[in-house]
């Protein structure tokens, strides 16, 4: 879903042979994916999903044995980013936080203090790239969110969603202790073949694991469906529109 997202960013920062990059709640790997079929060397830590996590692996370091080609010099970790320190290793030239923040109240919570303890793992001056939703009249996935919202905590569910803020990156990066140093934005449409792709497609995000812990599948489908109707076409393909910001700071 993020895919043009990490392409801009990518091509902005010429990721390649030359790039170690270090990605921060790396998920399933996608990101980490794209960036290794451009030659880069690429470390992914994840701190709390072991699931997606087994994903990355899937698609990062496949069965050699059953003649798989390895995706070239790839680790993944689950832990905080210090687990990711190589001995003897060279600085990352590139870290990446690319969950997207500003859209759920908290979302940001804990993210600069990641940042930090990111960054003495890569070189002076190096880029560090941070993702957020654009404005809700700009995200239409926005008011689907509010069914996770809802669902895991109902009696904040009225104050959970807000407003981007033109600020928000900007805010993390500095009290992460880094200097920002560029911006973009970048139209990252949601499209899915039917209804039942589009509900598979957002809970796989992570987005809806406290609504599920907090009721039950059955129920967070159900509600998910529902707020998806509106953004169904005649064809039955399911569309959402959304821009999304990143911001390019640097390690001092």
């Amino acid at each position: 879903m993020l895919v043009p997202l990490y392409e801009a960013v990518y091509a902005r920062l010429d990721v390649g042979s030359g790039t170690r990059l270090l990605g921060l709640g790396c998920g399933s790997g996608l990101a980490l994916l794209m960036a290794a079929s451009r030659g880069a060397s690429v470390t992914g830590v994840e701190p709390s999903a072991p699931e997606r996590l087994a994903l990355a692996r899937g698609r990062l370091t496949p069965d050699v044995s059953a003649g798989a080609q390895p995706r070239g010099d790839t680790r993944l970790v689950e832990g905080a980013p210090e687990d990711a320190a190589a001995p003897d290793a060279p600085k990352y030239t590139l870290v990446t936080a690319f969950q997207p923040i500003g859209c759920v109240a908290g979302d940001s919570e804990g993210l600069s203090a990641l940042l930090k303890s990111a960054a003495p793992l890569a070189e002076r001056g190096a880029p560090v790239v941070l993702a957020g939703w654009g404005p809700p009249e700009r995200c239409t996935t926005s008011s689907v969110l509010r069914v996770a919202t809802k669902l895991a905590d109902p009696l904040r569910s009225t104050h959970s969603l807000r407003t981007a803020s033109r600020d928000d990156l900007e805010e993390v990066a500095q009290y992460a202790g880094l200097k920002p140093d560029g911006s973009g934005r970048v139209a990252c449409p949601f499209g899915y073949a039917d209804m039942d792709s589009a509900v598979r497609g957002l809970l796989s995000t992570g987005l809806f694991d406290a609504a599920v812990g907090a009721t039950d599948q059955v129920q967070v489908d159900k509600e998910l469906t529902e707020a998806l109707h509106p953004h169904q076409r005649r064809d039955g393909t399911v569309w959402m529109p959304n821009v999304f910001r990143y911001l390019i700071a640097r390690v001092p």
